[in-house]
């Protein structure tokens, strides 16, 4: 991986009067939580929650992957958005949906030339207890899918696929360490034969 980076997108909202709400762009930014409403956080607690990928928190995550080294000299790279929605289903339990969209371009991979599309989208989706228990491990569990939505031919898989996902995580000071499993029983997509 070469880079990546983060645009969290949302809307602060409030029961205090605008008056009461404190503004303090230094030391204070907007969280949207799900089925709570928005709550200033400092910086610190923002950068917790943007590490856990089933906090209440929706946040549009960019991954840029760039691979080197093919035969011909050829390269890749990968654009992951990766869009994560939190949606309260009640006090105890959370439904977090978590969406991967690759936009690849390469060039001189596998064939001269270059070519751009989308690829297949990966979601999943979470369901997470809303409070993080007494071991301060958080978790998640949920279905994951493989959907066929590739706009060039080279970059399908030409397969739906689903399949169980299974996260846990710890967050310790300013450091998150855990995994995301996932795996997933794949079927082609049907073609039309003759008629």
């Amino acid at each position: 991986m070469v880079g990546a980076g983060v645009l969290v997108l949302g809307r602060a909202f409030s029961d205090e009067p605008p008056a009461a709400v404190e503004h303090s762009a230094a030391t204070k930014l907007a969280a949207v939580n799900a089925g709570v409403g928005a709550k200033a956080v400092d910086a610190d607690e923002l950068a917790k929650q943007l590490s856990n990928p089933v906090a209440s928190l929706i946040s549009v995550p960019f991954q840029e992957n760039i691979d080197f080294g093919y035969e011909g000299g050829g390269w890749r790279s990968t654009l992951n958005v990766q869009p994560v929605i939190p949606i309260a289903l009640n006090k105890e339990w959370n439904l977090i949906q978590r969406v991967i969209v690759p936009f690849i371009v390469q060039e001189d991979v596998g064939v001269p030339g270059s070519e751009a599309g989308l690829g297949d989208v990966t979601s999943t989706s979470f369901f997470s207890p809303a409070q993080v228990g007494p071991s301060g491990i958080i978790w998640g569990v949920g279905p994951a899918f493989l959907l066929p939505t590739a706009t060039n031919d080279v970059f399908a898989s030409k397969q739906w696929g689903a399949g169980p996902s299974v996260l846990a995580l710890k967050q310790e000071g300013k450091w998150t360490y855990g995994a995301l499993v996932t795996t997933s029983r794949n079927s082609p997509v049907p073609t039309p034969g003759p008629t």
